[in-house]
């Protein structure tokens, strides 16, 4: 009954456990990310809820589209986050069959790894294309409302 497995020792498997942490945490990080895009979904979803109950204005309209625009931004970082999910679990799993199998499995190591890497970075240039959208809407909001505020000048209304 001696199969492959009750050839590693301790320190063997040890090893094997540390090396799949590194993408553990990463998945942890995407996780954590995923929660933030759905969080900031939601939100765009309530606008968009409360600006259809309005009457048609050119400004409801142009919120809209903006609203738009950022669940757009949005999709795109939870799809690349969710990939970025998946090749990271893929990571832990060829880590695994790798040493089990005692196969070097270096390359396909690497491409899974360096994937989840660079969706994750491709998901958060997503979402800082969502934030700079909402910026943008908030201070296009303060300026229908306020006025433009003048760079370097006192902020209206405190003369």
């Amino acid at each position: 009954m001696g199969g492959i497995l009750t050839q590693y020792d301790l320190e063997t498997a040890a090893h094997v456990v540390q090396l799949a942490l590194t993408p553990v945490f990463l998945l942890s990080g995407v996780a954590t990310l995923l929660a933030v895009f759905s969080a900031r979904l939601a939100r765009v979803a309530d606008k968009v809820d409360a600006l259809v109950q309005q009457s048609k204005t050119t400004a409801r309209d142009r919120a809209l589209q903006s609203l738009r625009l950022r669940s757009h931004s949005l999709d795109v970082a939870v799809v690349l986050a969710a990939l970025a999910g998946a090749f990271t679990s893929a990571t832990v799993l060829v880590l695994f069959l790798g040493e089990v199998r005692g196969s070097g499995a270096g390359r396909l190591l690497f491409l899974a790894f360096g994937s989840a890497i660079v969706l994750t970075i491709a998901s958060l240039a997503a979402f800082v294309a969502e934030m700079l959208l909402a910026a943008r809407g908030v201070r296009l909001a303060v300026d229908r409302h306020v006025g433009p505020v003048v760079e370097g000048g006192p902020p209206p209304g405190n003369d």
